[in-house]
């Protein structure tokens, strides 16, 4: 009941985690967490509270921008600096950008290596996801997944439900960019989850799964009843590993994954009933599929339809990686070492971000214009 590839005759070894390895490790979460915090307090109060008074559609333009310069770092470490190998396979995708995405749940880090995809399409600024939201409550990133318009959920259709549609309906617009992540399992992938998922669908006749946990439909059906009409396509993407599932810090340390197979069916809107029971046919359909993907990867070692990679380009990773440490370079120096109004400024920007993703409080043009300025409740 494996979907990693540790089955396969021909699996590559974990990598050791040697001193060298710690260290660089260590590094770079001190990289990663510098250069989030000190891009927040400094960017944040300009696109995501000033601009955004006067337009949310520049303020999403700029935020994607500055997100997309940042966030290409990930992709970057993974394969040029870990040396993971990223094979694709199943359809090519054409580039389109608005999409919805769904993928199977199997370990904390599967989200992440949707930006490999994303960066080598040039939509990786349009990246949001749909998370739990206690995730909303972790230091820094946090406040990173509120300006960014994340969608935060509890599990529970009665509190979800209104949420998922007061958010998806300010994405409606088709001229805006958005890849909007899924992921219908709820939650990543366990062996124990498995069993009661596979009890629970004996109970109420419908297919046991070895490889996936039963897919939960309305949130899927909600994300296509409002965005129905704005978007190109749904990309389906199964997800597996070699030699094993990778947690976050085996991708701090490089420890793994060695491979990460990523396949992609592209299926057009006009193919997905708009009907509620029959958009859950489908869905539930689609993860009988990815059951007998990732069975046929356990034994084979690959998806079917394999396709010549994309190599990042090297030039680019040292580019980006110069731009972020130089602006955080920058703001620590203006925040400890310069005039006292960046201190000010950046204590006010903190406070903020800490009060807005709280009680989520996103502005909007017009919103001081008003006797008061709500918070909304999202």
């Amino acid at each position: 009941m494996e979907v990693c590839g540790h089955l396969n005759p021909d699996n590559l070894k974990n990598r050791p985690l040697t001193p060298i390895r710690i260290l660089r490790g260590l590094m770079i979460l001190l990289v990663f967490l510098s250069t989030a915090f000190m891009f927040l307090l400094y960017f944040s109060p300009v696109a995501a509270l000033g601009l955004r008074l006067l337009s949310v559609h520049q303020s999403r333009r700029v935020i994607s921008l500055i997100f997309g310069l940042w966030l290409a770092l990930w992709p970057y470490l993974f394969e040029t600096v870990n040396g993971t190998t990223v094979v694709f396979s199943g359809d090519s995708i054409p580039g389109e950008k608005r999409v919805l995405l769904i993928a199977n749940h199997r370990t904390e880090v599967d989200w992440m290596y949707v930006w490999n995809i994303a960066l080598r399409k040039g939509c990786l600024g349009y990246i949001k996801y749909v998370l739990k939201s206690s995730l909303m409550r972790l230091p820094i990133f946090g406040w990173g997944f509120h300006v960014l318009e994340f969608i935060p959920v509890e599990r529970k259709r009665e509190v979800d439900e209104p949420v998922l549609l007061q958010m998806l309906s300010s994405f409606k617009d088709p001229h805006e960019p958005l890849w909007l992540a899924l992921f219908p399992e709820g939650t990543d992938f366990t062996e124990e989850k498995c069993k009661r998922s596979q009890k629970f669908a004996a109970e109420v006749g419908l297919p046991a799964l070895s490889n996936v946990l039963l897919p939960k439909t309305r949130g899927f059906g909600v994300c296509l009843e409002v965005l129905h009409n704005s978007l190109d396509a749904v990309y389906d993407l199964t997800i597996a590993y070699k030699p094993r599932c990778p947690s976050f810090m085996d991708n701090v340390f490089g420890t793994d994954p060695s491979e990460v197979h990523i396949h992609v069916r592209r299926i057009p809107l006009k193919e997905i009933p708009d009907n509620e029971a029959e958009s859950s046919a489908w869905l539930m359909d689609s993860f009988q599929l990815k059951d007998k993907l990732l069975s046929d990867f356990n034994a084979q070692g690959q998806f079917p339809n394999q396709r010549p990679g994309e190599e990042l380009s090297l030039l680019k990773c040292i580019a980006t990686f110069a731009v972020v440490i130089s602006l955080t370079v920058l703001f620590i120096y203006l925040t400890l070492y310069s005039h006292s109004c960046f201190k000010v400024y950046a204590g006010l920007s903190g406070t903020y971000l800490s009060f807005a993703t709280y009680y989520k409080f996103r502005p909007s043009p017009g919103c001081f214009r008003e006797d008061t300025c709500k918070v909304k409740n999202q």
